[in-house]
């Protein structure tokens, strides 16, 4: 039994080469229910035990709404700059590192154009994780961009909204965002090119108070926060108790803000259901 003896006393595997349960195999939602990662991702990103929609970025949405995933990115190498030499608790220009290398991400927003079952779609599609989603020059010259390429090639704009609001880092330069979309979306209309918007949680700020309620078509997702200002502030405000589900995609429902809320799983068939009625053309499976 000579090859069973060790030949040197001691652990020999270095650190480097330890290796650990990998991580992200396991997701857990807020009511505690625990779900397999592969499995979310086959399921829309939607936990089956309790149907809570995981939040999720450009990269989850372009894959659950293109043709296999395939798509041609529009104007990825756009970056936001510190022009008003900004700086709080910490410097925008560092921020805006420190938010690139987090996510890999040039900004808030992704816009690409590609086939979404058979037929061309533009698709913008805004990321929380970076910088709270929050609305700049870039995002809101990326969207006035997208919606120039709908116009020119005559294809739909679908706008996905995931935002905190506009980013108080380029002061007024973030706000004349709200107008500079509104505009180039009213334009949009004037060509006669559908736009759905999707709103997603959350979908707050200036945001809501531009592009993201002015689809042809304003949907949601279900329990998605939608407001200008949070129910927090609203309370703090008002100094009264707010309603249940307050500024929450069923209730905005009722009230007549949305015209309906799809389901993540559902998204694609949805959305390309109602393209085909606004166009006048045979629905397709």
């Amino acid at each position: 039994m000579s090859w069973f003896k060790r030949s040197e006393k001691g652990i020999q595997t270095t650190t480097e080469e330890k290796k650990d349960t990998p991580k992200g195999l396991w997701y857990k939602t807020p009511t505690g229910k625990i779900v397999e990662t592969h499995e979310l991702a086959n399921n829309a990103y939607v936990s089956p035990e309790d149907d809570y929609h995981v939040h999720i970025g450009s990269k989850e949405y372009f894959e659950i709404l293109f043709d296999d995933n395939e798509f041609v990115e529009l104007d990825e190498k756009l970056r936001s700059k510190d022009f008003l030499k900004f700086k709080d608790s910490k410097k925008y220009i560092d921020r805006l590192k420190e938010a690139h290398k987090k996510t890999g991400l040039n900004d808030a927003i992704r816009t690409a154009v590609g086939k979404s079952k058979g037929k061309d779609v533009v698709i913008a599609a805004m990321d929380f994780a970076f910088i709270g989603g929050s609305m700049g020059s870039v995002v809101g010259e990326k969207i006035a961009r997208a919606a120039t390429h709908a116009i020119e090639n005559k294809i739909p704009l679908i706008i996905i909204s995931k935002s905190g609001g506009a980013r108080m880092m380029e002061a007024a330069n973030s706000l004349m965002q709200l107008a500079k979309t509104s505009a180039k979306l009213a334009e949009l209309s004037e060509a006669k090119i559908p736009y759905v918007s999707l709103c997603t949680d959350p979908t707050t700020g200036g945001t809501t108070a531009s592009f993201a309620m002015l689809g042809d078509i304003n949907i949601a997702e279900p329990n998605a926060l939608v407001a200008f200002a949070g129910p927090r502030v609203v309370k703090d405000t008002t100094g009264k108790e707010l309603p249940k589900g307050f500024q929450r995609s069923e209730f905005l429902l009722e009230k007549g803000f949305l015209d309906f809320i799809c389901h993540r799983k559902q998204l694609k068939n949805k959305i390309n259901h109602y393209l085909d009625l606004i166009l006048n053309q045979p629905l397709r499976d």
